[in-house]
């Protein structure tokens, strides 16, 4: 078994990096390359790939692939703001309002569809002020982008129609669910709604987006073993594991990580109550010498001794809740992997030491990188910025083509396979980019208070940053938005009660003698008791500034201090 000896080297490998520590001026030249790298498959997919969704860099043209919306661009869009390029985001948040469209006959992954286009279009709504957009009154809780949002997560709103709530894989964005369409779906395809679907609720008063991720989060809860593990696919009609075999992988991964994200970004007890009796299964059931193991859901016995590249998010995942000591073995474990090929293969055969047949490929995934920057921000341990720069110089070496970055086909011997998926920009890239720049305003700005949301809003919303939650694409979202238009929506809905209360003739509304002025845009045709014949009120919403500053690692502390 050559395990041992990968794990011994790597050791030493650490040893020797964190001898190192890096200067300003290293960090910002890494930087100055990741942008150039950026630039280089940006404008490929620009210049060759364009409409449609993906870049084919070996031969310099592009492909549909999950659902012809012009995929890489919308994935594209909020790293453009990361990288400071406003004027291009500008652009493109402007292009996209007109030439994407989503009513039109095409089977799509619900699960796809949510966590790239919707999840895209919600980041880069929430960030707009910041990039120098024009902001309609009522922003955050209104908004060209959000509207896309939503009209795109509502023509996935037929898959939920389920008796269990839970929901089809795929979906007609013109049609709905077709008669044919199987009822077997992976866990992950059921777990993964709850960070964008409340987000669309919360920013538009609508609470139907919430609901249904809910329900469907319930739902998958109650098909747990008795010892409280989940399998790989479940048939969401009649409940029955299809695929038995438990893990932290492929068809499971972001299952998890939108408990643990999700109790963060909505402050929900209940969502990280199921996360932590998982965690719980999990530790005893498949962790081996701090690697992750599949195993049989009702038995705990190994089924698949394998290391796959999707688990690489876990390390991140569980600095998140405080469980550190064991997060940075299990990256030492993942990162000898890297080591020894210059990339992570999809399959990974512990006890042989090497790549499972079949499965020997890297399409540019993010998941190693995104946990070395929740890692990094966790213990500052420069260790982690040679493990980022050592990724950095692979991805270059192995993966550049002429026409971008091409995925690795065969990581024995480097081949390369015809495509560059959305989330390499939108993921591996901003990850990569964001492990070198820990003063960057989705960190908070490096000190309290810093990289608030008011540039660019003209004084009218007043966020502090610090608090992003990232999809499992990559796309930031602030909790403060969701409270801003959580209390607005409230507000609204208390002046609503009052109007309709002094429209009853001879009763009076009950606590308070006059109604409050609105924090927010207009009320809606029906809404306008208040309002003379052709008058309109349009005033900017105001809102106070929430602090959120979820502390990573050290204590655990998922929660912020008034909850």
């Amino acid at each position: 078994m050559r395990t041992p000896v990968i794990v011994t080297l790597f050791v030493l490998v650490l040893s020797d990096a964190r001898a190192r520590e890096f200067s300003e001026e290293e960090m910002d030249a890494a930087r100055q390359r990741i942008k150039s790298m950026f630039y280089h498959a940006y404008n490929s997919y620009l210049d060759n790939a364009f409409p449609y969704d993906e870049l084919r860099p070996l031969t310099c043209d592009g492909q549909d692939t999950w659902g012809s919306f012009s995929l890489t661009l919308i994935d594209a869009l909020d790293t453009l703001l990361v990288l400071g390029n406003n004027t291009e985001f500008q652009r493109v948040a402007s292009l996209l309002q007109d030439t994407v469209d989503f009513d039109i006959d095409v089977n799509a992954s619900v699960f796809e569809t949510n966590i790239r286009v919707v999840g895209g279009l919600l980041s880069a709504h929430l960030l707009s002020g910041r990039g120098g957009m024009e902001l309609e009154p009522g922003w955050p809780c209104s908004g060209p982008l959000l509207r896309m949002a939503e009209d795109a997560a509502r023509k996935l709103l037929p898959a939920f129609q389920t008796p269990t709530g839970m929901p089809y894989g795929t979906v007609n964005l013109l049609k709905g669910v077709s008669p044919t369409e199987t009822p077997v779906t992976c866990t992950a395809g059921v777990g993964t709604f709850i960070l964008e679907f409340a987000t669309l609720s919360r920013l538009t008063g609508d609470e139907t987006f919430e609901n249904v991720a809910r329900q469907a989060l319930r739902a998958l809860w109650r098909t747990r073993s008795d010892i409280g593990l989940v399998g790989n696919h479940i048939d969401i009609l009649s409940k029955k594991w299809v695929a038995q075999d438990a893990g932290i992988g492929a068809g499971v991964d972001s299952y998890f990580e939108y408990l643990v994200k999700g109790a963060i970004l909505l402050q929900d007890e209940e969502l990280l109550d199921m996360f932590k009796e998982y965690d719980l299964a999990i530790q005893n059931y498949t962790r081996f010498d701090d690697w992750y193991l599949w195993v049989q859901m009702h038995k705990g016995t190994v089924s698949m001794p394998v290391f796959q590249s999707l688990e690489a998010f876990w390390p991140g995942l569980q600095s998140l809740v405080g469980n550190l000591d064991s997060a940075v073995r299990t990256f030492q474990n993942y990162y000898s992997v890297w080591r020894q090929f210059g990339g992570l293969p999809e399959f990974y055969s512990i006890p042989q030491g090497y790549t499972v047949d079949k499965r020997e490929g890297y399409p540019l995934r993010p998941e190693l990188i995104e946990s070395a920057m929740y890692l990094f921000r966790a213990t500052g341990d420069h260790t982690y910025l040679q493990l980022g720069l050592d990724a950095l110089e692979s991805i270059e070496k192995i993966t550049r083509t002429p026409c971008g970055y091409a995925s690795v086909k065969d990581l024995r011997d480097h081949q390369l396979d015809n495509r560059m998926e959305s989330f390499f920009l939108a993921e591996t890239i901003k990850y990569l980019y964001l492990l070198f720049d820990p003063a960057h305003f989705l960190h908070g700005g490096g000190a309290e208070g810093d990289g608030s949301w008011e540039e660019g809003a003209r004084g009218a919303v007043r966020f502090r940053g610090g608090g992003f939650i990232f999809n499992t694409e990559a796309h930031p979202l602030d909790p403060a938005a969701l409270y801003c238009c959580g209390r607005h929506a409230q507000d609204r809905q208390e002046l609503r009660d009052i109007l309709l209360n002094l429209s009853q003739p001879g009763e009076k509304p009950r606590g308070q003698s006059q109604p409050r002025e609105p924090e927010g845009p207009p009320l809606g045709q029906s809404e306008s008791i208040a309002l003379k014949p052709g008058e309109k009120k349009t005033p900017t919403l105001a809102c106070p500034v929430q602090p959120f500053s979820a502390r990573l690692s050290i204590l655990g502390q998922v929660f912020t201090d008034d909850t």
